[in-house]
């Protein structure tokens, strides 16, 4: 789990630098105006207290919680900082938590921290430290909104534990012992029908409450859950990352024009690839994957193929990036874009779980006990979530996408024919 948070949250923090900037801008006008930013503003008060709350939630956290919760950081003996704000669509920090601490870490002068606050959602909060994940502090926090012993706690009170489990040091384990109920079925299913898994083992159809919600959508839902808050990934992102609107405009497309936009991004990656002029060995993984690409959008027999395009692209972006290695797409639906974090995750059926990449959208609707949208596929006639195709009948449903590979990549697995193979 640690390596995951590293990889996104270092890949955030790059991210953020393009909404930090503009504040950093504001404060190369001169020290009268770094003084008025809302970052300033809050890093001041941070090193008078380490709790700043504004007026705003004064009511939520007043001044006897505010005490109690400068008493609890000064005992833990921790860099923690805690910054309450309300985080909203179109405010300094575009409602995103990681914008926010982003600002006010800079504005704090960098070094050892972790910082609290709101998360993107009712009831959520969540930490950032520096050096990334010391005291498991961002899964400390993200545990507490799976805590039962905190439904219906206030903000004080969730606060509270969060630094109590960064303390402890265990926020990890928390987390994987508050979560491993996700994706546990309430009852197994009946009847001997026992379709291979995504790793190709025959078990009961995965999470057939998931299929029954997605229905045989494919890529016509809405395009508009990709806008929504707590997207990780900005569309001024990392220098050859694949824009958040390119995902947008492949969610809703119909087929031919998914295949359409496909081909326009594997002719991008290609020229990019070509022009880079990095290291040699990352140019030719990136080439390797447009190679990749190429193969399979010539060969692409429906929307599932398409998506692996997509994959596969994003493969040769990461190559190409400066930043640090990446997620790959969305577990559930490729098409909803890159992963925000990795998830357990239990197939119905199955007494082991797995790690799989959620993007936001499906990581909020796992956490609220619904269903996540899923990319559907065809089997012997029915429509299913893509990954309950028997694995040797599908790449995609033998990786997730990415989701399940350890060692290796896509663009190996379509090199060795693992994509050839499958095909009729």
């Amino acid at each position: 789990m640690s390596n995951d948070l590293r990889h996104r949250r270092s890949l955030r923090s790059v991210l953020a630098v393009g909404a930090a900037s503009a504040a950093l801008l504001c404060a190369a006008a001169g020290p009268a105006a770094a003084a008025q930013s809302p970052g300033q503003k809050i890093a001041d008060a941070l090193r008078t207290s380490p709790v700043y709350v504004d007026p705003s939630l004064s009511a939520a956290v007043d001044a006897a919680d505010q005490r109690a919760l400068v008493q609890q950081i000064q005992q833990s003996h921790l860099p923690i900082r805690v910054v309450l704000v309300p985080l909203v669509e179109g405010d300094n920090w575009g409602g995103k938590p990681e914008q926010l601490t982003e600002v006010v870490h800079d504005r704090m002068g960098g070094g050892p921290a972790i910082l609290i606050t709101p998360g993107g959602f009712t009831d959520d909060i969540e930490a950032r430290a520096w050096p990334t994940h010391s005291h498991q502090a961002e899964n400390a926090a993200a545990s507490v909104y799976f805590d039962d012993s905190m439904k219906g706690a206030g903000l004080a009170k969730r606060i509270s534990r969060a630094i109590d489990v960064i303390k402890a040091g265990n926020g990890d384990q928390v987390y994987q012992r508050l979560t491993a109920h996700l994706g546990t079925p309430s009852s197994r299913p009946s009847g001997s029908g026992t379709p291979k898994s995504a790793t190709g083992q025959a078990t009961s159809p995965v999470v057939r409450i998931v299929a029954l919600a997605a229905g045989p959508v494919l890529v016509l839902a809405a395009g508009w859950l990709l806008l929504r808050r707590r997207s990780r990934l900005r569309d001024f992102g990392t220098p050859f990352a694949l824009p958040r609107s390119v995902f947008a405009a492949a969610h809703k497309a119909d087929e031919d024009g998914l295949r359409e936009r496909a081909g326009e991004e594997v002719v991008r990656l290609g020229e990019e690839s070509r022009a880079a002029t990095g290291d040699p060995a990352a140019v030719e993984r990136a080439l390797d994957a447009y190679a990749a690409a190429g193969t399979v959008l010539d060969r692409a027999r429906g929307v599932p193929d398409l998506a692996g395009v997509f994959a596969l692209v994003a493969e040769g972006r990461a190559a190409l990036s400066p930043a640090p290695a990446t997620l790959p797409l969305c577990f559930f639906h490729p098409l909803h874009g890159p992963a925000a974090r990795r998830i357990p995750w239990r197939p119905l059926g199955r007494r082991e779980q797995l790690r799989v990449a959620a993007c936001d959208t499906c990581l909020r609707a796992v956490r609220a006990r619904r269903a996540p949208e899923v990319l559907t596929d065809r089997l012997d006639g029915h429509v299913v979530p893509y990954f309950e195709v028997p694995a040797e009948q599908s790449l995609w449903a033998a990786t997730g996408y990415g989701s399940l590979l350890a060692g290796d990549s896509l663009t190996v697995r379509v090199q060795r024919g693992d994509f050839t193979r499958t095909l009729p």
